[in-house]
């Protein structure tokens, strides 16, 4: 068998199934019952300083020269 035969036959079989295998787990990571939490505060970034524009501190930029 040659070389490209056999690369071809390991992507088309295990290659296929890995691949799959990590895109269910990643989907199942992303919905974990504990991850709620953290996607919930990342959701509010854009919303923080809705009232009222950050603080130079909050936003952590420097004075400008």
């Amino acid at each position: 068998m040659e070389i490209y035969e056999f690369l071809r036959d390991l992507a088309d079989s295990w290659v296929l199934v890995l691949l799959f295998s990590f895109f269910v787990a990643s989907i199942l990571w992303a919905f974990r019952p504990g991850s709620t939490k953290v996607y919930d505060d990342t959701m509010q970034i854009p919303f923080r300083n809705e009232d009222k524009p950050a603080s130079e501190a909050a936003a952590g930029t420097e004075e400008a020269l």
